[in-house]
C-alpha cells in the first residue's frame, strides 16, 4: 500500500507569523492521522522559522504513527535526531536564504562526510532517507554511503505542470519513472514528495517502486477552505485510485 506522510511544518509557520501558541503543529498531526496519514513529516530548521524544538518534543511525545524527521547533516541535528531516535530521519538540502527547499541533496561530492554523518543515525535504529534529484549519480552515491531510503524531488515536475510547460513536465516525470526503478533495482526503498497537489499526484502515486509520498505545503493551504480531514482524506482517496 502506498503511504501517505503529512508535513505539518506550515502549520507552525502561520503560528510564528504572530508569534501566539497556536496553531498547533502536533494538534494537526493528530488530527492528521485520524484522517488516515500515515506518517507525520516534519523539519527542524537551523533558523526555526518554522517548527521548533518544542513541536519535535510534543510529536514524539502525542505521535502513535512514525516521525520522518527532515534536517539538515549539521553537527547541531544529528544530535537532536540522536537524543529523540525518530523512526525516519530524512536529510535535506538547507539554505538560509531559501523560501523552502529548492532542490536535492549533492551526495556524490560529499560521500565520505554524509557516509560517516548517517552511520549513528543508522546505528540507533533510525531509518535513513536522503532527498535528492532524480539523478543516477546521486542515487548511486546515496546507495553507497548507506541510506535504506531515497526521497525523489518532485518539485520541478510540479512546477512544470503549474506554469503549462507540459512538454517540460512529461520529461521530469519520465525521470522520475525511470530513477525510480533504478533506485528499486539496488534495493533502496523509494519514497517522493515536493509540491504535489491534487493535479499532480496521481501519475507519481501510479508509479509501483514508489512507496510513500511525502506532502504538506498544498495540504494544509487546501484545508483553510475544507478543513485539514476532508484534504487528507481527498488526497488519500486520488493516491489509492492512482495505484489500484
Amino acid at each position: 500500500m502506498l503511504r501517505l506522510g503529512v508535513n505539518i511544518d506550515h502549520v507552525a509557520t502561520v503560528r510564528n507569523a504572530r508569534g501566539s501558541a497556536y496553531p498547533d503543529p502536533v494538534r494537526a498531526a493528530k488530527l492528521a492521522e485520524e484522517a488516515g496519514a500515515d506518517g507525520i513529516t516534519a523539519h527542524l530548521r537551523e533558523d526555526r522559522r518554522h517548527i521548533t524544538d518544542t513541536d519535535i518534543d510534543g510529536l514524539m511525545e502525542a505521535l502513535t504513527v512514525p516521525l520522518n524527521f527532515e534536517m539538515a547533516a549539521t553537527d547541531e541535528m544529528q544530535a537532536i535526531a540522536l537524543r529523540h531516535k525518530p523512526h525516519a530521519v530524512c536529510i535535506v538540502p538547507e539554505k538560509r536564504e531559501e523560501r523552502t527547499t529548492e532542490g536535492g541533496l549533492e551526495v556524490a561530492r560529499e560521500e565520505n562526510k554524509l557516509a560517516h554523518f548517517i552511520a549513528p543515525l543508522r546505528d540507533v535504529g533510525c531509518r535513513v532517507s536522503i532527498f535528492i534529484a532524480a539523478d543516477a549519480a546521486q542515487i548511486e552515491a546515496a546507495n553507497r554511503i548507506g541510506a535504506q531510503v531515497i526521497e525523489l524531488h518532485t518539485g520541478a515536475y510540479c512546477d512544470y505542470h503549474a506554469e503549462g510547460r507540459y512538454e517540460e513536465r512529461d520529461a521530469e516525470l519520465a525521470r522520475l519513472t525511470e530513477m525510480s526503478t533504478f533506485a528499486h533495482s539496488l534495493g533502496l526503498e523509494v519514497h517522493a514528495g515536493h509540491g504535489l497537489t491534487y493535479d499532480t499526484v496521481a501519475p507519481i502515486a501510479s508509479l509501483p517502486e514508489v512507496m510513500e509520498l511525502n506532502i504538506g505545503h498544498f495540504l494544509i493551504g487546501e484545508s483553510i477552505f475544507l478543513g485539514l480531514e476532508p484534504a487528507i482524506r481527498e488526497m488519500r482517496r486520488l493516491m489509492d485510485d492512482a495505484r489500484t
